[in-house]
């Protein structure tokens, strides 16, 4: 296969057998596949909001949603692989990159689903969700009859 470093090509075919053999026992060996469609997330939490930020680059706003339903707010992206990359003349010697949808779904409570607002700036997608006001405590006195 096409390696990263050395950059040259081993026609060894034992080489390229005990190689791969051997990478079947790399514990990291399956870790590109861990998040395979996910995407990376912080979430602030501030008084009166939270804020999500996901590193999405590579998507325009017209890829992405958002959705809030029954306490879980769902951020879904979709890449499609352009026609350019399927060109049959042309093999892929190596693909890193990924396409198809990724998708990551959080639990929120006591939020302002109608106040939610959301931006996309150099690849980075930015939600405010503003929280509900707190409430004092709540009780009411009885009076005798």
């Amino acid at each position: 296969m096409f390696d990263l470093m050395p950059f040259r090509r081993n026609d060894d075919v034992f080489e390229r057998m005990m190689k791969t053999f051997n990478e079947m026992f790399d514990p990291n060996a399956l870790a590109p596949f861990a998040n395979a469609n996910s995407f990376r997330t912080d979430i602030t939490e501030k008084e009166d909001a939270y804020l999500v930020e996901a590193e999405l680059p590579g998507f325009s706003k017209e890829d992405i949603t958002i959705d809030v339903h029954n306490n879980e707010l769902t951020i879904r992206a979709k890449r499609d692989q352009t026609e350019e990359s399927k060109d049959e003349k042309h093999k892929f010697i190596r693909q890193e990159r990924r396409y198809g949808e990724f998708v990551r779904k959080f639990y929120v409570d006591n939020i302002k689903e109608d106040e939610i607002s959301a931006t996309l700036d150099n690849g980075v997608l930015k939600i405010h969700i503003p929280k509900k006001t707190k409430e004092g405590p709540s009780g009411k006195r009885i009076q005798i009859q």
